[in-house]
């Protein structure tokens, strides 16, 4: 299922071990997206047992962005201090914790309470995990692994929504708010399988254990002195907090601000509002609350399917490609969208074409704007200020997620589905005009690469030449 550089027969153990150790890593997606599969079909029924109101809704939704962007805040730097392997541990025990505290809830708060512990989970997991894996992957699995997080991410997402239907039956949501303790108890029992991150091991001077770990993901020794001589040429440079760094250098300031940017536009497409708020938009559709559920489920094999062609065409296309395809497909459907729910045209034919406008919109989504954001934020940020730049992009996302999901809810009151739709589809061309104009290209480019051109004051959308 998963592109490689050469036939199973004849892949090496290093191979082996680097593309288990990835997949593990890349698994802290599932959960991410299984939050929102469940509780996409779950905010209904917790909404008529609490007597929610829409802006009590849209907070039960919401608050977990809170949480991620607290999570992502402080990944960074309990990251660098303690490792990314025992981070991730940390995340799996809130997330089960959590969990357990929206099955058991008896008052809306406690739903709160537990939604923001998850969401503080998710938040280390996105920042977390691509980090890892840019760090621990070599340059040919690099793209494919951290498109391989984001394809478990869409996967948890139709994981979410299959269970969240066949439980809708009977109105179980609080089975399906229990759903993640399970696969967070096994990803942390996998996490201790992990190896330190060589990068991690490199700034606290353990020469000898970087070269054990990558001498077991490599394939040959010549790769292994190779960057080992790359990582303490950069350690050689000394420490600097992200902070400072930022003050100092002007050049790393650029890398930060681009990764901010790439994630707020990744909010802007709109890809949370469809995910989060599908039932109620094919309920206002016409759509009977079965039938919403299960064409939610859908839109999530629609997800799923396309992240995984995304990790086949990340090494293939390259970034900038896939993006600007990625946003005009999103454009598009989107502008279809508006015009049906704008015009509110009638019958079942405006329904199901309402419908594969929206799986046409996922489906874009998953193809590029999904996988590659995460990607480019983890490849254009140097060594030194790694952490910092990728907790910035990390906490842009989550915030931008919040302010989404936070008022959609009372938009769509305002102005209505139609205008709202014509809203995403005008930032997804201006994501696109933002892509050709800033955005680099690196695939098959080392990190040390990249990083020499950022520093030398090449243009952003040049330094992956």
């Amino acid at each position: 299922m998963f592109p490689t550089t050469a036939s199973p027969e004849h892949r090496s153990p290093a191979h082996q071990k680097a593309f288990r150790i990835g997949l593990i890593t890349a698994s802290a997606g599932l959960l991410v997206g299984l939050d929102t599969g469940l509780i996409s079909e779950a905010l209904g029924f917790i909404g008529n047992d609490f007597h929610a109101s829409i802006r009590d809704q849209e907070w039960i939704v919401s608050v977990l962005m809170i949480g991620a962007s607290i999570g992502s805040l402080g990944a960074g730097t309990f990251s660098a201090r303690f490792g990314r392997r025992l981070v991730l541990m940390m995340a799996m025990v809130l997330m089960f914790i959590g969990a357990g505290l929206c099955t058991d809830a008896f008052h809306l708060s406690q739903i709160l309470v537990g939604r923001l512990l998850i969401g503080v989970a998710i938040g280390i997991c996105t920042f977390t995990a691509p980090l890892y894996i840019s760090e621990t992957m070599s340059g040919h699995l690099r793209g494919s692994m951290v498109s391989t997080f984001s394809m478990l991410q869409s996967a948890g997402i139709l994981a979410g929504y299959l269970l969240g239907s066949i439980l809708s039956s009977g109105g179980h949501w609080r089975w399906m708010v229990s759903m993640p303790m399970l696969p967070a108890a096994l990803l942390f029992t996998g996490c201790l399988f992990l190896p330190p991150s060589p990068s991690w091991l490199i700034a606290r001077g353990q020469d000898d254990r970087v070269r054990e770990v990558l001498r077991s993901l490599r394939d040959t020794p010549a790769e292994v002195e190779q960057e080992f001589n790359s990582l303490k040429q950069e350690a050689a440079k000394g420490h600097v907090s992200g902070l400072r760094l930022l003050r100092q250098q002007p050049n790393f300031r650029r890398s930060v601000l681009l990764g901010i940017c790439l994630q707020i536009m990744q909010q802007l497409t709109g890809i949370n509002v469809v995910m989060y708020y599908m039932p109620k938009i094919l309920q206002n559709a016409q759509f009977g609350i079965s039938g919403a559920a299960w064409a939610t489920v859908l839109i999530g094999v629609i997800n799923t399917v396309v992240g995984i062609a995304a990790i086949f065409l990340v090494n293939r296309w390259g970034r900038r490609p896939l993006l600007c395809t990625s946003a005009a497909i999103m454009a598009l459907s989107l502008t279809i969208a508006a015009i049906i729910t704008g015009l509110h045209l009638p019958g079942m034919s405006a329904t199901l074409c309402l419908l594969c406008a929206l799986l046409v919109f996922v489906g874009g989504f998953g193809l590029g704007a999904g996988p590659l954001v995460w990607t480019l934020c983890s490849e254009i940020q140097p060594l030194e200020g790694r952490d910092f730049g990728v907790g910035c992009s990390t906490l842009a996302n989550w915030w931008a997620d919040w302010g989404v999901s936070n008022t959609f809810l009372s938009l769509v009151s305002v102005i209505g589905f139609g205008q709202t739709f014509a809203g995403f589809a005008f930032m997804n061309v201006v994501f696109i005009v933002f892509t050709l104009m800033f955005v680099p290209e690196t695939k098959d480019v080392s990190l040390e690469t990249i990083e020499t051109n950022l520093l030398a004051g090449k243009k952003l959308r040049d330094i992956g030449r």
